[in-house]
């Protein structure tokens, strides 16, 4: 009887130990695994500089004169920001290059005014001259040479009139062969002047030309080509004088580039600086540029142009 009662004892625990096995299973199944998202950032370290600044030194050495602007002020294009002891000479070369330039440019501005002033006084004359030859009625006797050889003919025959009348140039005026020959001479004389008159068009028309040839070369010499007048080798002179006095100027006195702020001064009053040395820092601190060398290849492909990023600064904490 006892043997039986540990038997049924046992069947029980049994039922209750997968009863209970079963019901821990149904919980297990029912909890939620969390799903690991797969981290897509792209990060890289980098430093931040303004797109457009500028390193400045003096080419030659000296002493700091004058340090005309303090760190964060913002400056001009242009603007005097460091001088050196011997700037005062090389300001003065610049201004008396620039009055020169001045002066040398209204003369070059001049002389063009002048040369096209001569060029059209010199087409005119062409004008006018061929206009007088052209209404010249060359007369028969002439036609078939040049001028120079109706002048020659025509000065032949009125000195052959000439002789012809000249023994009775003292006959009296009634005499008969004394008029003949006298018309003759007047006919001969007429006849040479009308070659003068053409020969003298003629030679009016080429001396225009030959004018109209030197206003065209002089004209075209002030406005530039090879061949350079007097004024504008004067005026690119002066050019390459102020280009020289601005040259010098620049070894002992430092400018602004742009327009931007003075981010770093290294220099003061008295001390020495060398050629080179980096005096002063301007930056343009409206727009800026992360620089890095910190971004794979294998990272860069998975980047797009105008793609949103996160900057964090070590210098400003989140």
């Amino acid at each position: 009887m006892k043997y039986k009662t540990l038997i049924a004892l046992m069947l029980v625990s049994l039922i209750f130990t997968a009863c209970s096995s079963t019901g821990n299973t149904a919980a297990a199944t029912q909890e939620t695994v969390p799903t690991v998202m797969a981290d897509n950032r792209i990060i890289a370290e980098g430093r931040l500089e303004p797109v457009h600044y500028a390193e400045i030194a003096f080419s030659a050495g000296g002493v700091v004169n004058e340090v005309l602007v303090e760190e964060g002020q913002q400056v001009e294009k242009g603007q005097p920001l460091v001088r050196l002891g011997n700037s005062e000479s090389a300001r003065a070369s610049v201004a008396q290059a620039q009055e020169a330039l001045i002066m040398a440019e209204r003369a070059f501005s001049s002389a063009q005014a002048d040369a096209l002033k001569n060029l059209g006084d010199a087409y005119e004359a062409v004008r006018v001259a061929q206009l007088n030859l052209d209404n010249y009625d060359i007369p028969s006797y002439l036609e078939g040479g040049t001028p120079a050889e109706g002048v020659t003919k025509m000065y032949a025959e009125l000195e052959t009139a000439r002789q012809n009348y000249e023994p009775y140039r003292y006959q009296g005026e009634n005499d008969q062969t004394r008029k003949e020959y006298k018309k003759r001479l007047e006919d001969a004389r007429d006849r040479f002047n009308r070659a003068i008159r053409w020969a003298k068009l003629e030679a009016e028309l080429a001396q225009a030309q030959s004018e109209l040839d030197s206003a065209q070369a002089e004209f075209t010499s002030a406005a530039g080509s090879n061949d350079k007048s007097l004024a504008q080798a004067r005026y690119e002179t002066a050019q390459a004088n102020l280009l020289a006095a601005q040259a010098g100027l620049g070894n002992v006195e430092l400018v602004a580039p742009f327009d931007g702020t003075v981010a770093e001064l290294n220099v003061k009053e008295g001390t020495s600086i060398n050629p080179g040395e980096i005096a002063i820092r301007v930056a343009d601190f409206s727009s800026w540029i992360v620089t890095t060398t910190d971004l794979t290849e294998i990272d860069v492909v998975n980047l797009a142009e105008k793609q949103p990023a996160t900057v964090t600064l070590d210098a400003i904490p989140v």
